[in-house]
């Protein structure tokens, strides 16, 4: 069978369908990818992706007549093709738009989209639970879409890295959401602290925002701020690392799947929704009254928290300093080694 596969963005949503790709590939589907072309090096890495169909729409949208021939020759390409399943497995009308501009003899997608408008297109509409993991989601959606049943195994994500680890720990400390940010002063604890324990020590970053942040950091902790990176320089860096330790974020997640040894740090969102998964991965949720809020900006207006005397914001992330994340990190470097004896 051959299908096209419609999950755009974000980073951390296009990682969570590779292991449905990987399941749906071993009951014989054979796959395109429309994915937004800041993410393609991501299915392109997955050897059961025969083509990945870049579409630039966060670009277009700032201005739609300028990008007319650029839409014109999208839809070109995406119509070039006729599939036997084509599967919308973001459940946003910017999705569901390229499925009914695709030529396929069956549409499928969620039963309650993220966008409810979008169903309106889908010949088909798979009744998935929205109370489990992003993964186990997609993974259901893609076995009830092409009838086969679906594996018991642990997720695969189809991205395995070949390089061998270092000694370098990368810091992933930028986010989207304000109420994800750990605090600075935490992250710069941290790199001093991998910098003691002979780790070499790099901060990513992907703004100006963020490029000031990781400067900060690395004066107050001993560590090296990359230079701006395309994702598959990104990629590469991650397959060198010996330890990731980062926030709820798409490249947080990338790493988990590609088997490096990776500590995320949970706050506002839930890990029991989307936690990052992978080989060697240990999630760390803050215990707080009011966490995870699943709001993009703190609201909380309790008692002060504090961390050496200084009060932390979000509040949560009181419960989550770097000592905690530290010793984590090392708990789950030695199980790391002791099953690779």
């Amino acid at each position: 069978m051959k299908a096209l596969l419609i999950k755009m963005s974000s980073m951390g949503d296009v990682v969570h369908a590779l292991p449905a790709v990987t399941d749906a590939a071993q009951a014989g589907v054979r796959f395109d990818w429309v994915v937004e072309e800041a993410f393609a090096a991501i299915p392109r890495l997955h050897a059961d992706v025969e083509r990945v169909v870049t579409i630039g729409w966060r670009r277009w949208r700032r201005d739609l007549w300028s990008s007319r021939r650029e839409l014109k020759h999208f839809f070109r390409n995406l119509r070039a093709t006729e599939y036997d399943l084509v599967l919308d497995a973001q459940g946003l009308l910017k999705s569901a738009v390229v499925l009914a501009s695709s030529r396929g003899l069956d549409k499928v997608g969620f039963d309650r989209p993220r966008e409810p408008l979008a169903a309106s297109w889908y010949r088909r509409r798979i009744d998935v639970p929205t109370d489990q993991h992003a993964v186990d989601r997609q993974r259901q959606l893609f076995a009830n879409a092409f009838g086969y049943e679906l594996p018991q195994s642990l997720p695969r994500f189809g991205l395995a890295s070949n390089a061998e680890p270092g000694s370098r720990c990368l810091l992933l400390h930028g986010t989207t959401w304000a109420s994800k940010q750990w605090p600075e002063a935490m992250w710069s604890d941290l790199a001093q602290k991998a910098h003691e324990a002979g780790m070499q020590v790099v901060l990513p970053w992907g703004d100006s925002e963020e490029r000031q942040r990781a400067e900060r950091i690395a004066e107050a902790g001993s560590a090296q701020v990359l230079d701006a990176l395309s994702i598959e320089r990104l990629i590469d860096e991650l397959k060198k690392a010996r330890l990731v330790i980062g926030v709820d974020s798409g490249l947080t997640h990338l790493a988990g799947a590609l088997g490096v040894a990776t500590v995320t740090i949970y706050g506002s969102t839930d890990n029991r929704l989307t936690g990052c998964r992978g080989e060697s991965v240990l999630n760390l949720q803050a215990e707080f009254p009011c966490a995870p809020c699943l709001s993009r900006v703190c609201r909380y207006q309790g008692e002060v928290q504090n961390w050496r005397d200084r009060p932390v914001a979000p509040a949560c992330y009181s419960r989550l300093h770097p000592e905690t994340v530290w010793n984590s990190a090392m708990e789950l470097l030695d199980a790391r080694r002791v099953l690779h004896i």
